[in-house]
């Protein structure tokens, strides 16, 4: 896992960031805050520019979920229920969702970019609930913006505030930081595989 993240992103960079940013806010099983945060990680080590990664990221997450929107807006309740079972995704689950978008509109899809079990459902299901464009447009960009620089900076802080105390009583940092980033990826998989498998 640690070996082939971390390959993927030093081989390809910013579209790989961009893809992977776009596929998990899409609902698949890519863990999109560990790709953020080695993103983060490689920028300490200068081998990513940080800016680049971060305007990356905002653009993948903002493009993902509008195309979730779409998707939601297009085809509609039927077809999240129809077709999300195959990700995961169970009628309550949708029903909480849409309970708290239609509670809170805006405010709930810039909430949602925050919490990974909600993230990838607020687009098509404010699509589904017809939620005005511009609304959605405002509100997941701010989550974006918000969103983003902390997943980022999260990997960059550990590497750059773990790596010393690491190096100093442990030895190289980079195997241990990046294990540790794959080991988070890991539990992130496993904590949405469990609660998307819930009744």
């Amino acid at each position: 896992m640690t070996g082939y993240l971390g390959a993927f992103l030093e081989h390809w960079r910013y579209p790989a960031i961009f893809a992977a940013v776009i596929l998990g806010n899409l609902g698949l099983p890519v863990p999109e805050e560990t790709v953020l945060a080695l993103g983060g990680f490689l920028a300490h080590r200068a081998e990513l520019h940080l800016p680049t990664v971060i305007v990356v990221g905002v653009l993948a997450a903002i493009v993902g979920d509008n195309i979730g929107y779409w998707l939601g807006h297009r085809y509609g309740r039927s077809a999240l229920e129809r077709y999300g079972r195959h990700i995961w995704i169970s009628a309550e689950r949708l029903d909480k969702v849409s309970a708290f978008i239609g509670r809170y509109g805006g405010l709930a899809v810039f909430a949602a970019r925050f919490v990974p079990g909600a993230r990838f459902l607020a687009g098509p299901t404010a699509g589904a609930m017809r939620m005005p464009p511009p609304t959605f447009i405002v509100a997941n960009t701010l989550g974006a913006l918000l969103y983003v620089p902390y997943a980022v900076g999260l990997g960059y802080a550990v590497s750059w505030g773990a790596g010393h105390l690491i190096e100093r009583f442990v030895g190289p940092a980079e195997p241990v930081i990046v294990g540790l980033i794959a080991l988070m990826a890991l539990a992130i998989i496993v904590v949405r595989a469990l609660h998307r498998g819930r009744p």
